[in-house]
């Protein structure tokens, strides 16, 4: 369930705010002259939050850099047989 306090209630209900925080680990939305104004949240959530949009944006680069690799003129693709071929070599202990 969202949490959604007016901002007075971090300074009038602060026990009651990091409750909410640190042991429910929920966020808790801030508002003021009713418009939101900021997100309260533990150092554990903001890290994984943090770490997550880290781990998509490399995730996003790296699909980025296959596709320019892949619109290159000279990129050779294999075929399912010389993939496929391969990994049986290796997992057969054969060189390649």
């Amino acid at each position: 369930m969202i949490n959604i306090r007016p901002v007075s209630d971090l300074r009038n209900k602060y026990p009651e705010i990091e409750k909410l925080v640190l042991k429910k680990d929920e966020a808790v939305y801030l508002t003021k002259n009713g418009y939101g104004s900021m997100v309260v949240m533990s150092l554990e959530k903001y890290s994984k939050l943090i770490s997550d949009l880290e781990y998509n944006e490399y995730i996003e680069n790296a699909l980025d850099e296959a596709d320019k690799e892949a619109e290159a003129p000279n990129t050779k693709y294999l075929t399912h047989e010389e993939v496929f071929g391969s990994i049986r070599r290796k997992l057969n202990g054969e060189k390649i």
